[in-house]
C-alpha cells in the first residue's frame, strides 16, 4: 500500500472531517453555480419589500392539508406613523417552480442563462432568508458572497503559500545574509497587530479602484500579511533535511540549487505546506470578512459574507431585523470545515501515527 493510500484511509476515518469535506465540495460547487442555485439574480431589487422577513417554503396550508411545494404572499403598505413600507404576509399561495426561467445571469460568467433551481411566478415572492434594507433577496446575496469569501482564501492561500515557501527554504538552504535579512522582515510583521495591519494595507489601495481590482487587492493584502508564519516553519523544517545524504548527493551530482530546491526539499516539505494550506485559508476567510465588515474590504456591487455583516452594525438592525445576522452562519461553517480538514490532514499524514 503506498504513502497516499494510506493517508487516504486514515484520514477517510475520521467522520468529522469527511463530512466537512463534504460541505465544502457542496459549498463550492454552489458558489461556481451561483446563478443557478440563487432564485433571483444578485442585483435584483423588490422595491416594495425591503426588510421583511423569511418567507419559506411550505408544503402544508393554514389548515393542515398537503399542496405542492408554495410561498404565501406578502402585501405591501405604507405605515401611516412611520411611513416605511411595511410588507404583511396573505393567504395567497403561489406554487414553487423548479428547474424554471428566472431573472438571467452569466453562467460560470461566460454563458448566458436563466434557468433555476426554484422560482416563484410574479406577484409570489421566495425569501428563503428575508430582504435587506433594499429589497435583496438575502438568501440570494449569501449565495453570490460566496464566490468572493471562498475563493479568497483559495486565492489568498495561494499567494502567502507561495511566498512562504520560497523564502523559507531559501533561508534555510542558503543561510547567510539572505537568511538573516529575511527572518528580521519576517519578525517585524509578526511583530504588527494583525488587524491594525491588516487596516492600513486595506487604507492604502485607492478608494476609486472598481469592484474586481479592490477584490484583487484585499487577496493580495491578505497574503503579504501571512506568508511569514510559513516561511519561518519552512526554514525550520528545511535545516532539519539540508545535510541529510539525499541532499548531499544531489550537490555532489553537480544538481543546481533550484534543483535541489525543487526536487528533493520541497518535496520532503509538500505534506507540511498541504497542512498549512488548508488550516490557513480559515484565516483569510476571517480576514475578508473583517475588512468587508469594516468597509475596508470588498465594494458594491460585488458582495460577500463581510459586507452583509456589515449591515448588521447597528442595535436598530439587531433588534428589528434579525435575519440579517444570517451571514454568520455560512462563515463559522466554513471556517469550522477547514479546520477540521486540516486537523484530519496533519493526523493522516504524521508518520509517527
Amino acid at each position: 500500500m503506498s504513502v497516499g493510500e494510506l493517508t487516504w484511509l486514515r484520514f477517510r476515518r475520521n467522520r468529522l472531517a469527511m463530512g466537512a469535506s463534504i460541505l465544502l465540495i457542496i459549498a463550492y460547487v454552489v458558489a461556481i453555480f451561483a446563478g443557478f442555485f440563487a432564485p433571483y439574480a444578485v442585483g435584483t431589487i423588490h422595491s416594495k419589500l425591503p426588510g421583511v422577513p423569511a418567507n419559506g417554503i411550505h408544503i402544508r396550508d393554514s389548515e393542515g392539508r398537503f399542496h405542492w411545494p408554495f410561498v404565501y404572499g406578502y402585501e405591501s403598505t405604507t405605515d401611516p406613523v412611520t411611513f416605511r413600507r411595511v410588507a404583511t404576509r396573505t393567504d395567497d399561495m403561489y406554487p414553487v417552480r423548479f428547474f424554471a426561467k428566472g431573472d438571467s445571469y452569466k453562467l460560470l460568467a461566460l454563458i448566458e442563462a436563466d434557468v433555476h433551481l426554484f422560482t416563484v411566478d410574479n406577484p409570489g415572492k421566495v425569501f428563503l432568508l428575508g430582504t435587506d434594507d433594499l429589497g435583496k433577496d438575502l438568501f440570494t446575496r449569501i449565495i453570490y458572497g460566496a464566490q468572493v469569501s471562498l475563493t479568497v482564501g483559495l486565492v489568498g492561500v495561494s499567494l502567502s503559500l507561495s511566498i512562504g515557501s520560497l523564502v523559507g527554504m531559501m533561508a534555510g538552504y542558503f543561510g547567510g545574509l539572505f537568511d538573516n535579512v529575511s527572518m528580521r522582515i519576517v519578525e517585524v510583521l509578526m511583530a504588527f497587530p494583525q488587524i491594525p495591519l491588516w487596516l492600513a494595507l486595506a487604507g492604502a489601495l485607492p478608494p476609486g479602484l472598481n469592484s474586481v481590482t479592490t477584490y484583487f487587492g484585499i487577496t493580495v493584502v491578505l497574503s503579504l500579511v501571512n506568508w511569514g508564519s510559513l516561511a519561518r516553519q519552512m526554514r525550520a523544517k528545511v535545516l532539519a533535511v539540508r545535510d541529510s545524504d539525499f541532499v548531499m548527493a544531489a550537490r555532489i551530482a553537480n544538481c543546481s540549487d533550484m534543483r535541489v530546491i525543487l526536487r528533493h526539499l520541497l518535496p520532503s516539505t509538500l505534506s507540511h505546506v498541504i497542512v498549512v494550506a488548508t488550516l490557513s485559508i480559515p484565516g483569510m476567510i476571517l480576514g475578508e470578512t473583517a475588512l468587508s465588515y469594516l468597509g475596508l474590504g470588498i465594494r458594491p456591487p460585488m458582495t460577500s459574507w463581510g459586507l452583509l455583516l456589515s449591515q448588521a452594525q447597528e442595535t436598530r438592525v439587531l433588534l428589528q431585523r434579525p435575519w440579517l445576522l444570517w451571514p454568520i452562519a455560512p462563515v463559522v461553517i466554513a471556517s469550522l470545515s477547514f479546520n477540521l480538514v486540516g486537523d484530519a490532514i496533519r493526523d493522516a499524514i504524521d508518520p509517527y501515527a
